[in-house]
């Protein structure tokens, strides 16, 4: 019986993708999950920085970068609107295949398994082929005790690990500098660890680790190393605003991240997982997901591509040692 059930869930998936490509005007559509690269990492480009683009110049402009895919949008104001994504992921997708480019990650809201939203983005985009996607945030509310919410958070996780197994996907929750699940990034473990530690875990933003761990930041990544699936890499360095010290988001080798060093780490505890490159200073309104942009859209390539180059070259330089 287990075995007749295991094959008629992998065959309704498959007949469910399949109603879905015909309808979107893109079937024969082939639907592998294309694999991480052993030589160096997979990096993609968060979308959110170019919602000024349509699918088709997105999708050329990155390409012409040289990142392997964008980190898409599938949210409220994003590239792909939810309640559209049965239409409009499919259209997204066919403009990346045009490029060369991966469809692999996406950042999202879903965070509830039983909403239909959220049964419907996965399906369609573990049809497509994406095999990561950032969660929404959770937030600890001042009505219950937080041991309470990381345990209504842990059956949470284990809920969507469900669904994402189903279609092929890992969720992914960033720890997120404020007042959010994780931005301890000591509280995420106990949560995700009541998960098979497979199909659920943790985008780890460099960042935000060190705005929030300071000089602890590589306990906290000794710690949550294990469940890291996706990686986001920006750069800070703290400073006076209107008086007021904060983070102030830098270019790659501009701030306080030792890129070098963590990238070492990375290799110690041998994570190879899909990267997404946010860049979050003064790009025009790019940086913050405008859809018009202030500055000329060839200055903002320049320095994306910039921050690429860092990237690789840093990465390359660290394992080569």
């Amino acid at each position: 019986m287990k075995r007749t059930r295991r094959q008629f869930l992998k065959q309704s998936t498959l007949a469910g993708s399949a109603m879905i490509l015909p309808l979107s005007g893109i079937a024969g559509h082939l639907i592998e999950k294309p694999k991480i690269n052993e030589a160096g990492p997979n990096i993609f480009l968060f979308s959110k920085h170019l919602q000024f683009l349509d699918y088709d110049a997105m999708s050329a402009a990155t390409a012409e970068m040289g990142f392997n895919g964008v980190d898409l949008t599938v949210r409220p104001n994003g590239h792909v609107s939810p309640e559209k994504v049965i239409d409009d992921l499919p259209k997204a997708v066919e403009a990346m295949k045009k490029n060369n480019l991966l469809p692999v990650m996406m950042t999202t809201n879903v965070l509830d398994a039983r909403n239909k939203e959220t049964s419907s983005v996965l399906k369609t985009a573990g049809a497509l082929g994406f095999s990561h996607y950032r969660t929404g945030w959770l937030s600890y509310p001042e009505d219950r005790s937080i041991d309470e919410s990381q345990a209504i958070y842990a059956q949470q996780f284990k809920e969507l690990e469900i669904i994402n197994k189903k279609y092929g996907l890992v969720g992914c929750y960033q720890n997120h500098a404020g007042n959010h699940v994780g931005a301890p990034i000591w509280d995420l473990p106990p949560i995700l660890g009541q998960t098979q530690n497979e199909h659920m875990g943790c985008q780890y933003d460099i960042r935000h680790a060190m705005v929030e761990g300071g000089n602890c930041w590589e306990l906290g990544l000794r710690r949550i190393q294990p469940y890291i699936k996706s990686i986001v890499i920006k750069d800070f360095k703290w400073g006076k605003v209107n008086g007021k010290w904060q983070p102030v988001n830098t270019p790659l080798g501009e701030g306080m991240v030792d890129f070098e060093h963590y990238f070492t780490l990375l290799k110690k505890y041998n994570i190879n997982v899909p990267i997404s490159l946010h860049l979050e200073y003064d790009l025009g309104g790019a940086q913050r997901g405008a859809s018009k942009i202030s500055i000329p859209q060839k200055e903002v390539f320049k320095q994306m591509k910039k921050d690429l180059t860092y990237l690789k070259e840093t990465w390359q330089k660290v394992n080569q040692q």
